[in-house]
């Protein structure tokens, strides 16, 4: 199986993972990626079995919309069952590296709201220390230059993504050859840097159940129990 077929089965069986949890009134969250989309397609599928999706990112909500599944504002919604999206990379300890496609900080705030964070990833996302990707930085855009300066001095090359706006109207800094051996450390350090929206490290809220897809099935990983 090709990269592009793992992420299709992955995501179908994610589909049949959150059945358990879907109800007529069930608002779901959607990441934003190429295995999301997959997620989304095969969601459209089932889209009878609850209410709607809280989407992050200005993407995934067209695309939730072009499946025919309602959109809902996180500001309308009581409860998020559950939230399902991708990663750039995925440790053991079901922590991650996500904002390659730039939807870090609308991720990073539906994980934080929702009960239930399932990561779907294909198997060459997996990686026993966080740092091979580069880490996703977004920040205000006056305040580019100076954060840069900051990740600089902690021992990252920060590179500015050119050409590109995030849905909140910053820009990103995609910080390469990073030491990443105290992932929840380092992103608080990172969060602290006046003029950082945030990072992409899900390492304080990591996910809670990993589903990683492999030529020989998915495999589930689990990590911090369900949010009461």
């Amino acid at each position: 199986m090709d990269q592009d077929q793992l992420k299709a089965e992955v995501a179908r069986y994610a589909t049949e993972y959150i059945d358990r949890y879907l109800r007529s009134d069930s608002i779901i969250g959607v990441g934003t990626g190429s295995t999301a989309n997959y997620f989304i397609d095969a969601l459209a599928k089932v889209k009878h079995k609850f209410d709607g999706a809280v989407a992050s990112s200005e993407a995934t909500a067209e695309r939730l919309q072009a499946c025919g599944i309602p959109v809902y504002d996180l500001n309308s919604v009581n409860e998020l069952e559950v939230y399902v999206d991708g990663a750039d990379e995925a440790n053991d300890a079901l922590q991650l590296i996500k904002g390659a496609g730039g939807a870090l900080t609308r991720e990073k705030i539906i994980a934080s709201v929702a009960r239930l964070f399932i990561c779907i990833v294909d198997e060459s996302k997996k990686v026993s220390t966080l740092g091979r990707f580069p880490l996703p930085v977004e920040v205000i855009p006056m305040a580019r230059s100076s954060v840069a300066r900051k990740l600089a001095a902690m021992g990252g090359q920060p590179v500015y993504r050119e050409n590109f706006v995030t849905d909140n109207g910053n820009v990103i800094l995609d910080v390469h050859d990073l030491q990443i051996d105290q992932p929840e450390t380092l992103e608080q350090d990172i969060n602290g840097m006046v003029g950082t929206v945030t990072n992409g490290l899900f390492a304080v809220r990591p996910a809670n159940v990993l589903l990683v897809g492999t030529p020989s099935g998915v495999e589930e990983k689990t990590g911090q129990p369900q949010r009461s």
